[in-house]
């Protein structure tokens, strides 16, 4: 079980890193509109398509990778004062009853739509660019897949939880601003000493 929560937790990382440059991508091309449209009077038919998918495109794969380090919105609200096996108990329950269902009518769901939309070359109807969007339409299946492969780590992670008492938490690989200025503040009232 153990290798499995790592080997999906890797999984979701790096999908969701190499997802997360689209954000890049994303300020580089309005920028460019921005510039061509105020500067030059010039606007593009297509920078709101493609912010669209590109923004609908890191929404839908960073989800696995949120799901990982404990993103996503849980029945933590209920249980934070429990015990670990108790809370493990509630999570188990709650990603059977709603989460796993909810992932498999979004691959079923996904695949029907993407599946339409390829067999028709289908094109984006906001824009005069036509932006060819079936493609796009694929990300909704594999976001969906990635979630239900990480749902299952999750899974084991409440069972290793129940059996042991304690979370298994995902590797440490991103850090908040605010928790490493306060480590920082911490080390200098203390000399660096902690």
């Amino acid at each position: 079980m153990i290798q499995y929560i790592r080997f999906a937790d890797t999984l979701s990382a790096a999908f969701g890193k190499a997802f997360a440059w689209l954000i890049i991508l994303m300020a580089c091309g309005t920028g460019f509109e921005v510039v061509s449209r105020y500067l030059f009077n010039a606007p593009t038919p297509w920078a709101l398509d493609v912010s669209f998918i590109m923004y609908g495109s890191l929404f839908m794969m960073g989800g696995a990778y949120t799901l990982s380090r404990g993103g996503h919105v849980r029945g933590d609200f209920l249980y934070r004062l429990w015990r670990p096996q108790n809370q493990a108990k509630l999570d188990l329950v709650l990603y059977i009853l709603f989460f796993f269902p909810g992932v498999t009518a979004l691959i079923i769901s996904g695949w029907k739509y993407a599946s339409r939309s390829w067999g028709y070359s289908e094109v984006s109807v906001n824009s005069p660019a036509g932006i060819p969007i079936y493609q796009f339409k694929t990300v909704i299946v594999a976001a969906g897949i990635l979630l239900f492969l990480q749902g299952i780590a999750q899974v084991f992670r409440c069972i290793v939880c129940i059996r042991t008492g304690e979370w298994i938490e995902a590797e440490e690989d991103v850090r908040e601003t605010e928790d490493l200025m306060m480590k920082r503040a911490d080390e200098a009232e203390t000399g660096g000493h902690i």
